[in-house]
């Protein structure tokens, strides 16, 4: 695996982060404020060249994107905030070149805008939902780092049983890409 210093993975929990990754990595914690004020705060002192960000989201049901699907960020979006975009940013676009390095590597996942929530089928608009995705965007772009999220599904939207999530399945799914993911943003990313 090339050595990647210069990229910095960023996930909400410690069971999102794979073990023993080649380059920088953060828990910026639950939620979107957490992520905001963590991901600045080590950009106030670091500039890594990209930033991915990984971790689980839920799909909508009558999507039929089942758990475990890996979903690549084509925006991402704040759903919770409901002004219009002139008072404030409401969707945040990947790194267009990280987008496309990481759609190679990641051939058969899908492409999708990524909702940011604050609670579980807040979203409108989007098939997938997750919690921290527009936050450590935003906060990248704010520092001109070039960011890109990767989602794997752990259940349902719809499902309230945290029981009946795939929490395991999905940690799994992300510990087996994401060092290919650093490794493919490291050769895209010179």
């Amino acid at each position: 695996m090339v050595a990647a210093p210069e990229i910095l993975v960023v996930a909400a929990t410690p069971a999102e982060l794979a073990p023993n990754l080649s380059c920088a990595t953060l828990v910026c914690g639950v939620g979107p404020v957490d992520a905001a004020a963590h991901v600045a705060a080590v950009l106030a002192d670091h500039r890594p060249r990209a930033i991915l960000h990984v971790g689980i989201a839920g799909a909508r049901r009558a999507s039929g994107i089942g758990p475990a699907a890996l979903v690549i960020g084509t925006a991402a979006r704040y759903t919770d905030l409901r002004v219009p975009a002139k008072f404030a940013p409401s969707e945040v676009l990947p790194d267009a070149q990280l987008l496309a390095c990481v759609s190679q590597a990641l051939p058969d996942a899908l492409r999708l805008p990524i909702a940011t929530v604050a609670r579980v089928g807040g979203s409108v608009g989007c098939d997938v939902e997750a919690m921290e995705g527009f936050a450590v965007l935003r906060a990248a772009q704010l520092a001109g780092v070039p960011a890109i999220e990767v989602r794997a599904v752990s259940n349902e939207i719809e499902e309230t049983d945290r029981s009946r999530w795939h929490f395991d399945h999905a940690f799994s799914t992300l510990a087996a890409m994401t060092p290919r993911l650093v490794e493919a943003i490291a050769a895209c990313a010179r």
